[in-house]
């Protein structure tokens, strides 16, 4: 599998873990405000690590780290990602998945073979406003395959929305809500510019907003809670 980054620690990416976070190259979609967009459409550019450099430092690491994270771009494009997992697992490691959820049968696949511990889908907008927030033409069915696979097979999920001003409204927030009511974690996440988006032009709700936000999401999934929001 080719990896382009690696944090090699992080304490917020697993939710209660001490991880690691490797970085896959290449996206189906193309979400103007996405955060990554050297991985999604300057792959080339961005220098790649080896796998066996990769695993060398998990194994030096071994007793304090409790997993992997793998993120992206899109994880599920890459070839080799379950040859990967496994690898990872054989050494004692859990791994969490973020996906966009447009490859639900890999993930299930995936699920199925006790390869993943928990995953974490963006859920980009309503569905309405689905296909503008990721940069496509339409509304991609293979989303609520993946949502409904997550909340039955995941031993552990979330599903989070990064909130930017330009694509949501407090209309936006309620629609997605109902959506995918029953969720066992969902985050609200505030927009943050990191010097590398696909398009500019976008901004972050303030935290007094996003408060409102988290308030309205609550009226319909009370696990709600606000991430990278300081109040």
């Amino acid at each position: 599998m080719t990896i382009k980054g690696l944090q090699k620690t992080t304490l917020l990416d697993f939710p209660g873990k001490v991880a690691c976070t490797v970085f896959t190259a290449g996206c189906n979609f193309r979400c103007p405000f996405c955060h990554n967009a050297s991985l999604v459409v300057r792959p080339a550019d961005v220098e790649e690590i080896s796998e066996e450099s990769f695993f060398n430092y998990i194994s030096k690491r071994k007793g304090i780290l409790d997993g992997v994270c793998i993120t992206g771009g899109e994880p599920l494009l890459s070839y080799g990602i379950e040859d990967f997992i496994r690898r990872i697992k054989e050494m004692g490691l859990l791994v969490k998945l973020d996906t966009n959820g447009a490859y639900p049968d890999k993930l299930e696949a995936l699920l199925d073979g006790g390869l993943v511990d928990y995953v974490a889908m963006d859920i980009k907008n309503s569905k309405e406003k689905y296909a503008e927030t990721i940069g496509l033409d339409k509304f991609p069915e293979n989303i609520e395959k993946s949502i409904d696979i997550i909340m039955r097979k995941a031993p552990d999920y979330e599903f989070r929305t990064t909130v930017v001003r330009e694509l949501h409204t407090p209309q936006d927030i309620v629609s997605i809500a109902q959506w995918i009511k029953g969720t066992k974690r969902y985050f609200l996440q505030t927009y943050v510019d990191s010097g590398d988006i696909l398009c500019e032009g976008f901004s972050a709700y303030n935290a007094t907003e996003m408060l409102e936000m988290l308030e309205i999401s609550r009226k319909i999934i009370p696990c709600t809670v606000l991430r990278g929001v300081e109040t």
